[in-house]
């Protein structure tokens, strides 16, 4: 069998040896730069964060001139790959005419109507720059619409960083067994968290007794229709539907955060690809292609109360034609060359999918996968997960072990498990992904 390590100090030793110039860098930002990254999750990278100074297609080139097939993609939100050329030209005609306008201008009317085209469940948009900031909307929303304050969340499920909905995102076991919804971090354990009830994915029974006890507080359920955030795990047969069920029975509003699901799954996201139509559905990076953006889209009674100024949507950066240039463009390119595009996807995700559990599995390792096509998770553990606190047997070291020797052979993959496939990566590149694989396996 491989080494369980997969020669991780060796293989730790060499990656150093091709990347001083991002060490150096790394000690240089931390004089400067809190942490010397821009978002605490970059620190997990081993060796050290790596810089990069140039990406195209599914190929991602370090300041040291290394190069890497990248199952990254920025954390998920590249489904075009990086910089791809109809994106980049329309993008760059808008830098030309002006930045931001403060004001309107076509592109907000015109992504709007697309995405009306596309999205089950929308009737009106409104648009912000992140998934954290459109995830406040819909919950004003859902509380205005309904005089609740309160609302219902999953283990594992994560909808930004704000106070208000990181809570119980990656709780250990010891809090799960303290049955309360746990706040992350400093500063955000110092608020009271009352407004926020939370549930076990796929588990119908946690949230009948949760309304059992409180229908009358809740004003919303929201959830990642599939939880990519924690395990990449599926709704069960039914699960959508019952939410949809009961929060109907409750008149509380549904909505699901496709940050991650959004234009990935399906064009039509989770919704399509479900079959289940909520409320309202975020929407974040990926609209854009990678650009900063975000919308919300919903259904024409809820979305008035925002049309008519009953509830505050305000920002300076909204809609600006920068980001919606680049929303356009990625919903263009996803709507006209759509069947090609997701059949790619979907085959060439299941087929690397499918070959790396083979692969460990060959080399007797115990692990699973999950998810499906554009968005899977790998795990070093022996059953599948059907909820966050099941994730909670993998082996992490060994899977971070395993990522570190994949940068060793050239491929780029994200420390916690997920892997993201981009309609830059062709049949080849999963080819030599399998093949990187089976060298660290042998």
């Amino acid at each position: 069998m491989a080494n369980e390590s997969f020669g991780a100090k060796q293989r730790e030793e060499r990656v150093r040896a091709r990347t001083p110039g991002s060490l150096e860098r790394f000690d240089r930002a931390q004089e400067s730069l809190a942490g010397g990254v821009s978002s605490g999750l970059r620190r997990s990278a081993r060796p050290y964060p790596l810089y990069f100074q140039r990406g195209y297609g599914c190929r991602a080139i370090d300041v040291d001139g290394n190069e890497y097939c990248d199952f990254g993609l920025a954390w998920g939100p590249l489904i075009l790959g990086q910089s791809p050329p109809e994106l980049v030209d329309a993008i760059t005609e808008h830098l030309r005419n002006g930045f931001t306008y403060g004001a309107q201008h076509d592109l907000e009317f015109q992504v709007a109507e697309r995405m009306v085209e596309i999205i089950p469940c929308c009737d009106l948009v409104c648009f912000a720059n992140s998934g954290t900031e459109i995830v406040q909307v819909a919950l004003r929303l859902a509380r205005a619409a309904t005089g609740r304050q309160k609302f219902l969340k999953f283990e594992g499920h994560y909808h930004g960083w704000d106070d208000s909905v990181l809570v119980s995102y990656h709780p250990t076991a010891a809090e799960i067994a303290s049955a309360k919804g746990e706040p992350v971090g400093a500063g955000a354990g110092q608020r009271a968290h009352t407004d926020v009830f939370v549930a076990a994915w796929n588990d119908p029974q946690s949230v009948e007794r949760i309304f059992a006890s409180h229908s009358a507080e809740i004003s919303a359920v929201i959830c990642e229709p599939m939880l990519c955030n924690s395990g990449c795990i599926p709704p069960n047969p039914g699960f959508l539907e019952f939410l949809r069920r009961i929060t109907r029975q409750y008149e509380v509003l549904l909505i699901f955060d496709e940050v991650i699901t959004g234009f990935r799954l399906h064009l039509a996201g989770a919704q399509g690809h479900y079959g289940v139509t909520p409320d309202l559905a975020t929407y974040a990076k990926a609209l854009g292609g990678g650009v900063a953006v975000s919308a919300l889209a919903g259904r024409h009674d809820f979305m008035e109360l925002i049309a008519s100024g009953k509830v505050v949507h305000a920002g300076t950066l909204n809609g600006n034609p920068i980001a919606l240039a680049a929303a356009k463009g990625t919903l263009d390119i996803l709507s006209r060359d759509r069947h090609t595009i997701y059949e790619g996807l979907w085959k060439r995700g299941e087929r690397l999918r499918l070959g790396l559990e083979k692969l460990l599995r060959d080399s007797g390792f115990k692990v699973v996968t999950s998810g499906g096509g554009p968005v899977f998770q790998l795990s070093f553990m022996e059953n599948q997960a059907t909820n966050y606190r099941e994730t909670l047997a993998a082996d992490q070291a060994k899977y971070r072990d395993f990522v570190l020797a994949l940068l060793d052979e050239g491929v780029l993959a994200l420390p916690d498990g997920r892997w993201y496939i981009s309609a830059a990566h062709s049949d080849q590149d999963i080819d030599a992904a399998l093949e990187a694989a089976s060298r660290i396996t042998r």
